[in-house]
């Protein structure tokens, strides 16, 4: 990228903080990935509504990211400039909903930048909000282990365990970057499928949502997030860098089902390998570079693609240059 550009459009934004060159390889869970020519942590929706702007008025491209749990950024890096809703968007406020039918409701609207854990742990420890500390909100148990942000779960309906979040979003803040304005859509409007919503096709950023959510026995709450985090524990190659389950479940099938039935559990290019731990999982093993991953996504799907006639594709959106 033109430094000139660059630095027309720093010029615009005196008080923001900016990195150059910035390796994405510190902001993906994969620990892969080139550098940002620039990046930025926006604060606010409509100080990230005025970087996408400008960024558009100096040719500068621009790309939105959330936590970096669901991406592989290629060993090239990414052109332009990186916006990374995080920690400076991360507000959860609780309150009452009034039903008028007797039964407690309770509203939790987050920005874009809290994480799914952070959000589930709030719900769960709701109970001064609510007034009873034997109780919490729950709904949201299902999240307590998912790694990324709201905002990325949001464009991609993040799940887990049985629960997604089309279960109990009630509504969606999301600010359309052609024209800098914000819209409410509300839960039917967002086409919740599996791996997917109408954010992936209106190209509209999430940058708050709000749950309805009833209260419940705390204790019973708790008891199912820690069952939760058991089965993580155990199933999961957790102590490798990875983007969680590589590929999209098939019809029919399970991907790591398919692959272990291939024979590539443990298989290794690079640094980067089949967890021996559940087959679905790509992992970092130490110094893997994003063409490592690529390469065994493609053998895999070579495999699993002739052996079974299935054709794997990836959960994780890969960017960036090579």
């Amino acid at each position: 990228m033109e430094h000139e550009r660059i630095a027309k459009l720093k010029q615009q934004f005196p008080e923001g903080t900016f990195l150059e060159n910035e390796p994405m390889s510190a902001h993906t869970s994969f620990r892969i990935g080139g550098p940002a020519d620039l990046y930025a942590e926006p604060g606010s929706a409509e100080e990230l509504a005025d970087l996408i702007a400008a960024s558009k008025a100096e040719g500068v491209p621009y790309l939105v990211i959330g936590n970096g749990s669901n991406v592989l950024v290629k060993d090239g890096g990414i052109d332009g400039l990186v916006l990374r809703i995080g920690p400076k968007m991360a507000r959860i406020d609780i309150v009452p909903f009034p039903t008028g039918f007797g039964e407690e409701w309770y509203t939790l609207t987050a920005e874009a930048g809290c994480l799914l854990s952070e959000i589930s742990a709030a719900a769960a420890d709701a109970g001064s909000v609510i007034g009873d500390e034997t109780k919490g909100l729950t709904g949201l148990e299902f999240a307590s282990g998912i790694p990324g942000s709201l905002g990325g779960g949001l464009f991609m309906n993040a799940g887990a365990y049985g629960g997604e979040l089309a279960d109990t979003v009630q509504m969606v803040l999301a600010l359309d970057p052609e024209t800098g304005g914000l819209r409410e859509i509300l839960n039917p409007d967002m086409a919740f499928g599996y791996r997917t919503t109408a954010l992936q096709k209106t190209g509209e950023i999430a940058v708050e949502a709000t749950f309805l959510l009833q209260p419940a026995d705390r204790e019973a709450i708790a008891a199912r997030i820690d069952d939760l985090r058991t089965r993580r524990v155990t199933k999961q190659p957790l102590r490798y860098p990875s983007a969680g389950s590589f590929f999209k479940r098939p019809e029919g099938h399970f991907a790591g089902k398919l692959i272990e039935d291939a024979g590539f559990k443990g298989y290794s290019i690079g640094g980067a390998r089949i967890s021996e731990l559940h087959a679905g999982f790509l992992i970092n093993t130490g110094g893997a570079t994003a063409k490592d991953v690529l390469r065994l996504m493609h053998v895999v799907q070579a495999a699993v693609s002739e052996k079974f006639g299935v054709r794997l594709e990836p959960e994780v959106r890969i960017l960036g240059r090579d």
